[in-house]
């Protein structure tokens, strides 16, 4: 938590942003971190214990490197696609829930409307406080 004065917040600032980055989003069906990195996010120790055993499995053979990394960046582009289909659907379903809520009215000449206009409020220069 930030203290009273709310001087150090932006020492939470980072860490904040980790949970968010880290933590599944519906929307997109993944977590951000695995949308840019095609991967779950990992601890340094686990880092180092899967770079030693890429090694080793790959015995520095660079064409079944590269090979892999290929097969890696197509993997990430196809979650990237998944994550856009998957936000289109939260739109769409979002949009009909929101739709739905939305009742049909009938206005005859002569009633009174309550009537919203943004750019009347510019004109005539009041904030959008007022």
């Amino acid at each position: 938590t930030v203290g009273e004065n709310r001087a150090s917040w932006g020492d939470k600032l980072e860490d904040a942003l980790w949970a968010f980055r880290t933590a599944f989003k519906t929307s997109i069906g993944c977590t951000p971190y695995r949308l840019v990195y095609g991967k779950a996010c990992q601890l340094p120790l686990e880092l180092e214990h899967k770079a030693y055993w890429a090694l080793k499995h790959v015995n520095f053979n660079l064409k079944t490197a590269g090979d892999h990394r290929k097969l890696q960046l197509n993997e990430l582009n196809e979650l990237r696609d998944q994550a856009y289909e998957n936000s289109l659907i939260y739109k769409e379903q979002t949009k009909k829930l929101h739709d739905d809520k939305i009742e049909n009215c009938i206005f005859n000449v002569g009633d009174q409307v309550l009537l919203f206009n943004s750019r009347l409020k510019i004109f005539l220069g009041l904030s959008p406080e007022d």
